[in-house]
């Protein structure tokens, strides 16, 4: 056994998610490096309480050609899944999370469910991959770091589809992941660490999240150690600072057609 799986021996990691192909990779990536995992299941927001809440913020016309983007991306799924399959089939994953570790299935990760099963686990470290936003009641409570991976360059590209956006605004040097510190704000807490990559040619906004976390997983695991041995040295993300959400529908043709982004 290494010096870093005897440090974390014993330490529990519980990762939150909705579920899906990039969290079960990430899932899988911890298990195999020694890492004692357990993954809190919840329920996926649906789109009428996402759409209502973007309405609010965003407007009742944004907010539907946001929806049309979600269910636009969703349905060319199908075109993706021969770049997503050659991406998973390289790295080794599979599309799965593993059978050999458990698996609690939750409402929300903000029930009192959740909280309780924080209670009876005790890990040493909690990580969210795809989830709804923490509350920041739950967050209070939680006794240990609490990580997200986001799918994007922070402060520039919090929110949604960093990728896609570093690329809308001619900033592919962007085209990142970042692990943080979850805080009350949404993608603001402490930046542990960092990745850019490139999309290729075929790659588009279904296929930039899987690229992404692919990228991340080694510093996923990373700041999971360092969670998990005292060592979290988060730094306060600096430069312009921007939420992002899916584009329109309409916004997001347009820049295909006119300068083949997608």
């Amino acid at each position: 056994m290494s010096v870093k799986a005897t440090e974390t021996a014993g330490r529990k990691v519980l990762v939150m998610t909705a579920g899906g192909l990039n969290p079960s990779i990430v899932v899988q990536h911890l298990v195999r490096a020694g890492l004692d995992v357990d993954v809190i299941l919840e329920q996926p927001e649906g789109k009428g309480e996402i759409t209502r809440r973007r309405a609010r913020r965003l407007g009742w016309i944004n907010a539907l050609g946001l929806l049309g983007t979600m269910i636009a991306a969703r349905l060319l799924r199908r075109l993706a899944d021969r770049r997503v399959t050659q991406l998973v089939d390289r790295y080794g994953f599979d599309r799965h999370l593993p059978e050999t570790i458990a698996i609690h299935p939750v409402t929300s990760i903000n029930g009192p469910e959740t909280a309780a099963l924080v209670d009876d686990l005790q890990p040493g470290a909690i990580l969210l991959v795809s989830t709804r936003l923490m509350s920041a009641r739950q967050l209070a409570a939680i006794p240990c770091p609490v990580i997200n991976l986001h799918a994007g360059i922070n402060p520039a590209y919090r929110g949604q589809m960093g990728g896609y956006w570093s690329l809308r605004e001619n900033d592919a040097e962007n085209f990142g992941a970042t692990l943080h510190l979850v805080d009350a704000g949404t993608d603001t807490g402490g930046t542990l660490y960092e990745v850019r990559t490139r999309p290729a040619r075929g790659d588009f906004i279904s296929t930039y999240p899987l690229l992404l976390t692919l990228a991340a997983l080694d510093i996923t695991r990373q700041s999971i150690e360092d969670a998990l041995t005292g060592r979290l040295v988060p730094r306060t993300p600096e430069g312009p600072s921007a939420l992002r959400f899916p584009p329109t529908l309409w916004s997001w043709i347009w820049c295909g057609l006119t300068r083949r982004i997608w």
